[in-house]
Parts: structure tokens; C-alpha cells; sequence
């Protein structure tokens, strides 16, 4: 299929859906293509995650370059309960990205199944896309479960 056509379905996809990361990112993309400087494309693609990483934690981290978190809630995440489950929390997620990245390395065809059950995520449950290895440390974790079942089914 024409890169151009799908970019113009996701844009589709994006407004119908009320989408508006999937329909700004369709759209830029299509424009950095028509004006010919999709030989940065390489670049992007490389360097996307990284930035939009970065962002994200930037935005995370304003709350505390602003001074509305104190010593005292920083210190709660090692006295409560949900700031013990958060760390725990923050544990596993990076635990299964690493699984993801691993994943992806053997398995790379796979981002394809990634990229669109994230569209259907963003467009449907009205997700968020933060990132492509969470999904792919799900999709390990999922596929480890559905071969340890078929094993027990056997």
C-alpha cells in the first residue's frame, strides 16, 4: 500500500476515532513527506522515541522543577501503601520493557502488530501511546502465558 494513502487512512482513522495524537502524527508525517524531506525519515525514526521520552518525562517531572511535590511526599512512597505498590509498579514496568526489547530483537516483524493494536488502543479505548516496548513487554508476558497454556492443554 502507498505510504502516502495510509497516512491519509490513519489520518481518517484518527478524526473519526477523536484521536488527535494519531491524526497530528498521520498528518506531520505526510507533510514531511510531500515537501521531500522524508530522507529524515531514517532519523525520525530513530530518534522519535527518544524525544517523545523525553517530553513525557519532562512533563512527569515539572510537578517537582515547580515545587508542588515536597520532601514529605517523596518520602510517603516508602511509608504508604499505594507509594510501596507505585514502586513496585515502576518495577515491573521496567522489568517488562526490558522483556519487550528482548522480544523485539528476536521477533522485530511483530512492531507491525505493536503499531496497530496501539492505533486500535488510541482510536477505541481512548489509550494513550507511551511507548512501543510496554506493549511489547505485554505482548512477552502474553505469548509466555498462551505457550504455557497450549503446553497444559497438550
Amino acid at each position: 500500500m502507498n505510504g502516502d494513502l495510509l497516512l491519509v487512512i490513519l489520518i481518517i482513522i484518527g478524526l473519526i476515532g477523536r484521536s488527535p495524537i494519531i491524526t497530528t502524527a498521520a498528518c506531520l508525517l505526510l507533510a514531511v513527506k510531500l515537501i521531500g524531506l522524508d530522507r529524515f525519515f531514517p532519523t525520525m525514526e530513530r530518534r522519535g522515541l527518544e524525544l517523545g521520552l523525553l517530553f513525557l518525562t519532562i512533563g512527569v517531572l515539572v510537578p517537582f522543577a515547580s515545587e508542588r511535590i515536597s520532601m514529605k511526599d517523596i518520602l510517603s512512597v516508602f511509608t504508604t501503601w499505594p507509594g510501596i505498590i507505585a514502586l513496585l509498579g515502576g518495577a515491573i514496568a521496567t522489568y517488562m520493557n526490558g522483556k519487550g526489547l528482548e522480544l523485539l530483537k528476536i521477533d522485530p516483524q511483530l512492531i507491525v502488530g505493536l503499531v496497530i493494536g496501539s492505533i486500535f488502543g488510541i482510536v477505541f479505548l481512548r489509550g494513550i501511546p507511551v511507548g512501543p516496548l510496554m506493549a511489547a513487554g505485554i505482548t512477552a508476558f502474553l505469548l509466555k502465558l498462551a505457550y504455557f497454556i497450549s503446553d497444559k492443554i497438550r
